[in-house]
């Protein structure tokens, strides 16, 4: 059966912001500093800048402008300052426009916001979570530079394993409303009900606060989400666990790319720039400073210019 939950109260919500988090890490000793003082710089990479296209067209001079949702840790939010973006894909961003020999700016932007910044110009690149996809690919180029993966996420204690469609006949999973990872246990519900299994009990709320009480009384068995964000939370609360972990294309691989307009003349140096920081580890430093390295992508592997994988 499935059910929605709507929030408590605007207090309640509050407690998901940026901000809120911010102060809880900055407790547990994260560096949330508006300086960042451990984060990995590049030297220029002169490969990556060779392979900028002679009319490729920057935002600004001299500067590498990114835009980035700011919506949580660890892909981003704002430092102690309350004003300076800092978390994983920053670092990213500050990687490649280190090798690129230029200056970082980086613009929040609402989600619904970056293709049209990009397309337009205002932003060289959006570095915020973006998934490859084969409709995505029609607009833009990409760069690929972590896995996206999926987590179910469970109370500490519950013994539950996730390996499989059929694992979740019968339990009650949380997942957030028209994302990615909804359509996928919406098909595996499907494919339980046509094997005759018992069908999945999904539950929607609009607040973080009452979702993690739902999981915490017993009310869900578990939460589906970006293995990123569900992962970083467990580590710094210790009150949940990792059950599963799977593709979000699945049943194929995706990843998370740098993602320009397509044509832009950008992306063959930007996959140089990244592939160039995989070898050298400074890669592995950024995902490991924001608990991400499961995400990682492995250096053997290769990043074609403006066709990654997916």
């Amino acid at each position: 059966m499935i059910t929605r939950r709507n929030s408590l109260s605007l207090i309640a919500g509050a407690a998901s912001a940026a901000i809120l988090p911010a102060r809880a890490f900055a407790q547990q000793g994260i560096d949330l500093s508006p300086e960042q003082p451990g984060r990995p710089r590049a030297q220029i990479d002169e490969a990556a800048v060779k392979l900028i296209a002679k009319d490729a067209k920057f935002a600004k001079d001299g500067v590498f402008t990114v835009a980035n949702n700011t919506g949580r840790f660890p892909f981003g939010g704002y430092a102690s300052d309350t004003k300076t973006i800092i978390g994983a894909e920053p670092d990213i961003a500050q990687l490649v426009a280190d090798a690129l020999g230029r200056k970082l700016e980086v613009i929040p932007t609402a989600w619904a916001d970056w293709p049209l910044g990009v397309t337009s110009g205002k932003f060289d690149a959006v570095i915020s979570n973006v998934t490859v996809t084969e409709q995505r690919k029609e607009k833009f180029d990409f760069s690929t530079y972590r896995k996206d993966l999926l987590g179910f996420y469970v109370k500490k204690d519950n013994e539950i394993v996730i390996r499989e469609p059929r694992d979740v006949a019968g339990l009650k999973i949380i997942v957030g409303a028209g994302t990615n990872q909804e359509q996928i246990l919406l098909r595996w519900n499907e494919a339980n009900l046509k094997a005759g299994l018992k069908p999945v009990d999904i539950q929607y709320y609009d607040d973080d606060v009452v979702l993690y009480l739902a999981l915490e009384s017993g009310r869900a068995d578990a939460y589906l989400g970006p293995n990123a964000l569900l992962s970083y939370k467990a580590a710094r609360e210790n009150k949940t666990r990792l059950a599963g972990n799977f593709s979000g294309g699945w049943p194929i691989l995706a990843e998370i790319a740098v993602t320009t307009r397509k044509g832009a003349g950008l992306a063959e140096a930007i996959t140089q720039a990244l592939n160039t920081q995989i070898k050298n580890g400074n890669y592995a430093k950024v995902l490991a400073r924001w608990n991400l390295s499961a995400e990682a992508i492995d250096e053997s592997r290769t990043n074609p210019p403006g066709l990654p994988k997916a």
